[in-house]
């Protein structure tokens, strides 16, 4: 009796997606909560005469980059055609109405 007690794997509960979803709400939220320290933090890393020069470049950058977004990233084209490969799949997935019949047959 005892033996066979101790050969039933032990189930663990499972896990709901909403705690997991709650607990990511709960990190954000509380990663949030220090947004103003660590602003100041990078403004006197920025601004500190003992701060190496690249330390205080990712400062600037980073407060710039939470004030007024990131700078936009050019794709450069390969000769391979990439990215216009990537454009039309993007064209089928999010917005599959909009070929036409010229797209119909190309590249098929």
């Amino acid at each position: 009796m005892e033996g066979e007690l101790a050969s039933e794997p032990v189930r663990t509960p499972a896990r709901r997606r909403t705690s997991s979803a709650r607990t990511l709400t709960e990190i954000r939220s509380l990663a949030r909560s220090h947004t103003r320290t660590a602003l100041r933090v990078l403004v006197g890393i920025m601004r500190s005469d003992d701060a190496t020069p690249a330390a205080r470049v990712s400062a600037a950058n980073a407060i710039l980059d939470r004030g007024w977004g990131k700078a936009a990233q050019p794709i450069e084209n390969g000769e391979d055609g990439a990215l216009e490969l990537i454009h039309r799949i993007e064209r089928i997935i999010v917005y599959p109405g909009s070929l036409g019949d010229g797209d119909a047959g190309r590249d098929a």
